[in-house]
């Protein structure tokens, strides 16, 4: 159990390990006690540097109600569970990283292009993709390191490794661009940055906490901002997100993080967010 301060929320977290478990309902409420009034006994120089004012958060509040996957990254077989497993009750939103990394990225993006009634994000591994197919001699090694290498295996692009570079480079981002199609590049261009139903965000890395969600920087939102996982914001607004793997989706200080690392662990999380809820399941 994440245990806030007294002005913050307290979560009560249950994470089923199995698809036959029922998620448990994590819910907000305030703290009914007060925080102890300490005094230090300090030199009178120290007393004018304080801690920030804990940070209270309003209930969630979602317009309506809506499941958020985490990052898929090429694991067909997972994202099919899910689709199957799942209540068609909400619509459902994916936080970005479809592809890289796990062995079925191609399959993924088809997949999800053929499902209009799923809002995909964009994430950083589709920022690398697209940077890799406009300027492939010198995006295309960082893409590759970061499991582009899988992707281009999955679209039949072969014969790449690390160690390629130069004009072979540009044959296979040809051959990649000729495999995907321009309607399949043109829905990855299009993928939106952000969604926001009441005040709840939904984002792939993070953003800067100090900024209105509304003026965050594309690279901000798709890579994330050093204060993100150590600042709460203060407007009010939670943000779901990705990118950054943790053991369990948890709710921390406003930040619902879905990202459980499913290429490596096997397990796609999902957040089910409606209105003073939260709950979690996995694959």
């Amino acid at each position: 159990m994440t245990r806030p301060t007294a002005a913050d929320c307290k979560l009560a977290l249950t994470h089923p390990r199995d698809s036959n478990s029922k998620p448990q309902i994590l819910r907000a409420y305030k703290v009914n006690e007060t925080a102890t009034d300490l005094k230090m006994k300090l030199p009178s120089l120290f007393t004018a540097f304080r801690s920030p004012k804990p940070v209270s958060f309003p209930p969630i509040a979602p317009e309506s109600g809506f499941h958020a996957v985490g990052d898929i990254h090429g694991r067909i077989d997972l994202l099919d569970q899910v689709l199957r497993d799942l209540p068609t009750d909400l619509p459902i939103v994916c936080v970005g990283d479809y592809i890289d990394r796990g062995e079925h990225s191609a399959e993924v993006l088809r997949r999800l292009v053929a499902r209009p009634d799923i809002l995909c994000l964009r994430g950083n591994h589709e920022d690398m993709l697209l940077a890799f197919l406009e300027a492939p001699q010198d995006k295309g090694t960082r893409w590759i390191r970061y499991g582009g290498l899988q992707t281009l295996a999955s679209f039949g692009v072969t014969g790449i490794s690390q160690s390629t570079s130069g004009i072979d480079l540009k044959i296979a981002a040809d051959a990649l661009r000729r495999a995907m199609g321009a309607e399949l590049i043109e829905w990855l261009r299009l993928l939106p940055l952000m969604h926001r139903s009441g005040n709840v965000t939904v984002l792939h890395a993070g953003a800067d906490p100090a900024l209105p969600l509304d003026q965050q920087e594309h690279r901000t939102l798709t890579w994330g901002h050093a204060d993100f996982l150590s600042k709460p914001r203060r407007d009010g607004q939670w943000v779901v997100h990705g990118h950054t793997i943790v053991e369990q989706a948890n709710v921390t200080d406003g930040r619902i993080a879905v990202d459980t690392g499913a290429y490596v662990t096997g397990r796609l999380s999902v957040a089910r967010i409606t209105p003073g809820e939260v709950e979690f399941d996995s694959t």
